[in-house]
């Protein structure tokens, strides 16, 4: 099961960190990521993270922006996002994908959490 919590409502120029509780799993055996979805658009990627952490990748949109992290033994992957802006506003959703490796198509991820909404006021 994944949990994600940490969204809200913030003004553009604001941060926020998500973070992506895992249960009943080893979080070291799966590839993470997150993806975010707006109303009546496809979820797009955002960013994923190796399974030791020591890789990731992001979407051009936010790259420079957002930062991708994890902790293995807390089981627990985190989205810092800095300079929100409006455009920024969805649902954000982390996502599991047994195996090891880095930059998986966005068919792999087999596990997904609820979501959780952030909001970004212009």
């Amino acid at each position: 099961q994944l949990v994600e919590s940490g969204g809200g409502l913030v003004q553009a120029g604001d941060s926020l960190r998500l973070s992506c509780a895992a249960s009943g799993r080893r979080l070291g055996a799966y590839i993470m990521a997150w993806f975010r979805q707006t109303p009546g658009k496809e979820r797009e990627f955002v960013s994923g993270i190796s399974n030791s952490g020591a890789r990731s990748n992001y979407a051009d949109s936010v790259e420079g922006r957002f930062t991708i992290s994890r902790d293995n033994d807390k089981n627990t992957v985190y989205l810092q996002m800095n300079t929100l802006k409006p455009e920024d506003t969805a649902v954000y959703y982390c996502a599991a994908a047994l195996g090891y490796g880095y930059d998986i198509p966005s068919q792999a991820y087999g596990y997904w959490g609820q979501g959780t909404q952030v909001t970004v006021s212009s």
